[in-house]
């Protein structure tokens, strides 16, 4: 019996892999767990419209991140404040100051997105990574002056 995967099996195939198996195999176990669909023509082009419209919609967020990264990397955001001796701030500078900097100038982008290792505890400049998509990476530059 030949059978279409739905998901990654590691004794048998990836995702739309079309494999043979077992009639019993097939019948009594991935097709109830809903791991496979009888390979008939209509199940093929099924799954080949679904990978086509998934690839289009993950080629639509990657051009959008690639474009919101362009943007990212032209501005960059200043954040003040309270600062004792030796340039230390009183608090830090967190991803939550970076989001709330970032609204400021328009740009929507989840904290959570923002690649701080450690908050931001000294004046200066920095360069802070922001991950927008699994493979762009933008780079923002931040200012952190005295009030």
């Amino acid at each position: 019996m030949k059978v279409v995967l739905l998901e990654d099996i590691q004794s048998l195939g990836k995702i739309g892999d079309v494999v043979k198996v077992a009639d019993g195999h097939g019948r009594n176990y991935l097709i109830p767990q809903e791991k496979a669909l009888e390979a008939t023509k209509k199940n093929i082009k099924t799954l080949e419209l679904q990978k086509k419209l998934t690839k289009n919609r993950v080629d639509r967020t990657k051009n959008y991140a690639e474009k919101l990264a362009e943007r990212i990397e032209s501005i960059s955001c200043t954040i003040s404040k309270q600062a004792g001796e030796e340039d230390k701030l009183f608090g830090s500078v967190t991803t939550m100051d970076i989001e709330e900097s970032l609204k400021n100038e328009g740009i929507e982008v989840n904290r959570k997105k923002i690649m701080l290792e450690e908050p931001i505890r000294k004046l200066g400049i920095y360069s802070v990574p922001i991950k927008l998509h699994p493979e762009v990476i933008s780079s923002l530059k931040v200012w952190v002056v005295k009030v």
